[in-house]
């Protein structure tokens, strides 16, 4: 099949979104999907371009002006994207949805268009420089005040730059989880992290579409399911399909709608349809937790963490008074009491029970369950708490990184002028890249940081580059941080003479 962008599609679409005479009108309905198959460079793919077809079907019949794109090479790809920029308008529901090859470096997901080149070790700038980066997309229908913005990716293959005998760029074939989504988004991907899409379930599977975009096109049309029971429904179905034939597919969805979006009518009685327990996945790879009735949730305790040189602190807040706290990891053991600080709670009269836990530096993901005593007496729980020790040390380091912003660098003259960065190395595991400037407000080189120790991830050793040496004239250094969730820091500039922050 040729590179082609399907005119006629594309052009009705614009027809109807940028010719009418009619003002335009709140919450709009605009649709962009991009299928590529014909890749020139790396394997190609099958029913990428069937996917794309069917979701722009799906969605005309929910109300979107829809707009087909098939085949995309960059230059294509890029004016397609100029002309969903300019369909929407502020107010609209947004949906874009893309098959294909998706390839992920340094935590940021990237779409490959189909003249993407044939990279290996070493020339990862050679994608990202070819590709089109995913939260692009995001930050472009925010710069366009779409109302509502749905992203979905069919885009979870197999490495597309590995080659026998040579070694491959560094990067995943599937995408990484989109953490920091602004309000009002909401993205699909059609298979977990680190695990591999299926286009077919067994070479007798002659269904045109792969076995999400089919389970997911179905539910979109569900009367009455509103997204979130939409993406519960797909990964439901898709999941078992999957274990139909021993294999691990587990779509996941990331949720920053403030309202429900019903897509295909508004709620209705859904009891004859089984359900899914309530359930939002965070941008992290999901926990199996347990579930508890409903009524037990509204005075869930929350949790915060945060990761020392002896291990992990990990302190639960109430919203009631507690008379008593226990603990332990999901299915393990009986629950620990967490004992007692020598506080008077006012409300109660006693002794605050002790609101934190010590956990060691190794501890592995898995599941908290809390249990309290509310001040009648009375067990409530147990209520479970994920904890994922690789995301939550980012957090907690970013956290710091945000409130000491002007402790980033620092200044000392010894044999000239030098430059020290320890803060960012002792908080690397929360940075993918510094970027500086010297004498310039634009950071526009790379600042080098050691690789994150989960064991000990604050450790500087011997040998770890701290500082740079600036020549006696620097005035002032620029610095900016890009986090490993994708998003980055406001540029903050660091003047010579007076060690200051502006």
């Amino acid at each position: 099949m040729t590179c082609m962008l399907s005119k006629a599609a594309l052009a009705l679409g614009l027809a109807a979104l940028l010719v009418g005479a009619a003002p335009a009108q709140a919450e709009k309905r605009v649709a962009l999907v991009v299928g590529n198959n014909e890749y020139k460079n790396v394997p190609k793919l099958l029913k990428a371009v069937n996917d794309a077809r069917t979701m722009g079907d799906t969605l005309k019949q929910l109300g979107f002006s829809v707009m087909v794109a098939e085949n995309q090479n960059r230059q294509q790809f890029s004016e397609t994207l100029l002309a969903f920029d300019k369909a929407v308008e502020p107010g609209d529901t947004a949906f874009f949805f893309y098959a294909g090859h998706g390839f992920e470096i340094a935590g940021q997901n990237y779409l490959l268009p189909t003249d993407v080149p044939a990279a290996t070790e070493g020339q990862e700038e050679l994608v990202r420089d070819a590709s089109i980066l995913a939260d692009r997309i995001v930050e472009r229908l925010q710069n366009k005040k779409a109302r509502t913005s749905i992203l979905v990716f069919d885009a979870c293959r197999n490495n597309p730059f590995e080659r026998k005998g040579t070694r491959a760029v560094a990067g995943g074939g599937g995408l990484a989880p989109m953490t920091q989504l602004p309000e009002g988004v909401f993205s699909v991907f059609s298979a977990g992290p680190r695990q591999t899409a299926l286009d077919r379930l067994s070479n007798d599977d002659t269904n045109p579409n792969s076995v999400f975009t089919r389970t997911f096109a179905k539910e979109l049309l569900q009367p009455g399911e509103n997204l979130v029971q939409v993406a519960q429904r797909t990964r439901h179905l898709v999941s078992e399909m999957a274990d139909t034939v021993k294999h691990r597919q587990v779509p996941v969805y990331f949720d920053q709608m403030v309202d429900d979006v019903f897509l295909s009518g508004m709620a209705k009685d859904t009891t004859a349809r089984p359900a899914e327990p309530p359930q939002k996945l965070t941008a992290l790879p999901p926990v199996s937790v347990p579930q508890i009735p409903k009524e037990e949730t509204i005075n869930a305790p929350i949790a915060s963490f945060s990761r020392h040189d002896g291990g992990w602190s990990i302190t639960f807040s109430f919203a009631d008074p507690t008379l008593g706290i226990s603990w332990r990891m999901a299915g393990k053991g009986d629950f620990r009491e967490t004992g007692f600080i020598d506080t008077l709670d006012p409300r109660t009269r006693k002794r605050v029970p002790n609101p934190s836990i010590e956990l060691p530096p190794d501890a592995q993901a898995g599941t908290i369950e809390v249990r309290y005593v509310d001040q009648s007496g009375e067990t409530q729980g147990p209520f479970p708490i994920k904890f994922d020790p690789e995301a939550a040390l980012i957090r907690d380091q970013r956290k710091i990184l945000d409130m000491t912003s002007t402790s980033w660098l620092s200044f000392r003259v010894f044999n000239g002028l030098l430059v020290y960065y320890t803060h960012l190395v002792s908080h690397r595991c929360a940075i993918r890249e510094v970027r500086i400037g010297i004498d310039t407000a634009v950071p526009n080189q790379v600042l080098k940081m050691p690789p994150c120790d989960m064991r000990d991830p604050s450790a500087i050793t011997a040998g770890m580059p701290l500082y740079m040496k600036l020549a006696p004239s620097t005035q002032s250094v620029s610095v900016e941080l890009t986090y490993r969730d994708g998003s980055v820091s406001e540029i903050k500039t660091f003047r010579s003479a007076n060690r200051s922050n502006n």
